[in-house]
């Protein structure tokens, strides 16, 4: 029941585009024999503002190539069956390539197997899977990475203040949240046991669980100094919770996501720092390997290519290279 209710939601959301005609001057988006190139793309969700970013950006180069994108997505963040049916869907459709952010960097494989052995090329944007070879590339931010700058830059902006730190975490078991918040803990020189740190909270990195769980974190541990955030609407829904509590000028803030809202925020003081990163510049990639597959076999030499991030903050700390929220405004999921 679960794998037809996941066929179910993905089969109904489905977006079709076609590009330009092939065989166009460049012949860019056209296989060996002139043929339309069709490209499979499987998100997350199709809800969640960065998905949609990177969605667009797909249909954007699709487009200029002279492609067909068609677009799927799970039903739920977390939901593998239904990004299961999305594969089988897309090799039935006859794509060259297709690209996904998995939700379960392992319990997809065997589907990603089943079309690679198909002579579909899969690439995987935003999330690696395990292990990174069960797919031909992967363009994704190094989250380890991210996660330590976010941690870097809040030890910073305490100075010489002892971290009493809360977590507003994403989905258990998740690649990328496990990711980042390893790599801020690293980057705050902590460990999971350290004593300084007051508490911890799932939020699914939505801004409505996470505001409820920062209200029951600051009751438990009302003298906090130091917020960690999966992303930016978890930072939005911390930040609701601390400035109830009047809480604001004692809390700092970080996150990673780098939307154009959430540098607004950082502007506004809702987020004191948040890791940028490039969704757009992982479609983009994604989409041209599919196209250069296509046109004569070539894949990606690398196996995982990291598509950069940026600390954006008006609040800068030694040791930790950011740009302000100008620059921020200019380059949001760029």
């Amino acid at each position: 029941m679960m794998m037809a209710a996941g066929a179910l939601a993905a089969a109904t959301m489905v977006v079709t585009t076609s590009g330009c005609a092939a065989g166009n001057d460049s012949g860019s988006g056209s296989g060996g024999g002139g043929e339309e190139v069709k490209i499979g793309l499987v998100t997350k969700t199709d809800a969640n503002p960065f998905f949609v970013k990177l969605r667009e950006a797909a249909q954007k180069q699709a487009d200029a190539k002279g492609a067909k994108l068609v677009a799927l997505a799970g039903a739920f963040d977390g939901d593998n069956e239904g990004q299961v049916a999305a594969i089988e869907n897309l090799v039935t459709q006859g794509v060259k390539g297709i690209l996904i952010t998995p939700n379960s960097s392992s319990g997809i494989l065997s589907a990603i197997k089943n079309a690679r052995d198909q002579g579909v090329i899969v690439i995987a944007l935003d999330t690696a899977t395990e292990p990174a070879d069960a797919v031909d590339a992967t363009f994704a931010t190094d989250n380890l990475a991210a996660g330590v700058t976010q941690g870097k830059w809040v030890k910073g902006a305490l100075g010489s203040k002892t971290p009493k730190v809360l977590m507003l975490d994403g989905t258990p078991g998740g690649t990328v949240d496990s990711l980042r918040h390893k790599g801020f803990l690293e980057g705050m020189g902590l460990s999971e046991d350290s004593s300084e740190i007051a508490g911890k909270a799932d939020t699914n990195g939505d801004q409505t669980k996470a505001q409820t769980a920062m209200e029951n974190l600051l009751q438990r541990a009302p003298d906090a100094n130091a917020l960690y955030t999966i992303n930016e609407p978890a930072a939005a829904g911390g930040y609701a919770a601390i400035k109830s509590a009047g809480k604001e000028s004692a809390v700092s803030i970080g996150s990673i996501d780098g939307s154009c809202v959430g540098v607004a925020n950082v502007k506004k003081g809702v987020i004191g720092g948040t890791v940028l990163q490039f969704p757009a510049k992982m479609a983009t990639s994604g989409v041209d390997a599919v196209v250069a597959f296509a046109k004569d076999g070539t894949k990606p030499a690398q196996s995982f290519n990291d598509t950069g991030s940026m600390l954006i903050t008006d609040k800068p700390v030694d040791g930790v290279e950011s740009k302000d929220t100008t620059w921020g405004a200019e380059n949001c999921w760029g």
